[in-house]
């Protein structure tokens, strides 16, 4: 009896688990070169390992592309008073895998696209206590419609949930440059490396 019991969670647990495959039919059809493309906002909720709102922020996104290879530069502005930024290099390929690397990144992320959805994981080294942590992200985005993209997110260490993170993005005005906001960014943060 107990072996069924065991069998029978193991099967509920692993379908439980999604694999971004299974959103290859969804439209519209995320394509990130179109998506990140010129000026967007977001708003966003951190939740720690507990459930409980740690702290909330707003962005203002800017991205650039040229072909497969884009720039999406990033300026967060947190509840507690922090300001920081992220510079992503991003590669898209034709076969819907993607990559890319920033500053606060350790190595390489990677991830697929399928229909309206993208599903990455990379390392995030975030400030942490007076030092730094390498914690784990694993990043789902949902293109709703095609001005409007939900990510959900969940950060890990030694394989156990330590915080979530719900985003919404909205892209403002897709024929925008970036310069505009990278000059902003190293006005508010001089030491930052685009």
């Amino acid at each position: 009896m107990q072996k069924l019991a065991l069998m029978a969670i193991a099967a509920l647990l692993s379908g439980c688990s999604q694999s971004v495959s299974e959103y290859s039919n969804e439209t519209p059809v995320l394509k990130l070169d179109q998506f990140f493309q010129g000026e967007s906002r977001a708003w966003g909720v951190l939740h720690d390992w507990q459930g409980k709102q740690s702290v909330r922020f707003t962005a203002e996104l800017c991205g650039s592309w040229q072909g497969n290879n884009g720039d999406l530069y990033e300026l967060f502005y947190f509840s507690d008073g922090r300001i920081e930024q992220r510079h992503w290099q991003l590669q898209q390929n034709a076969d819907g895998s993607i990559s890319g690397s920033a500053g606060d990144v350790v190595g390489e992320a990677s991830g697929q696209l399928a229909g309206n959805t993208l599903y990455w994981e990379y390392t995030l080294r975030i400030p942490y206590d007076g030092d730094t942590l390498d914690v784990k992200v694993k990043d789902w985005l949902y293109l709703i419609d095609n001005e409007n993209l939900l990510n959900r997110t969940t950060l890990h260490k030694f394989g156990l949930t330590v915080g979530e993170l719900t985003l919404s993005i909205q892209q403002q005005n897709k024929n925008a440059g970036c310069a505009a906001l990278q000059q902003k960014i190293q006005k508010l943060l001089p030491d930052a490396g685009n």
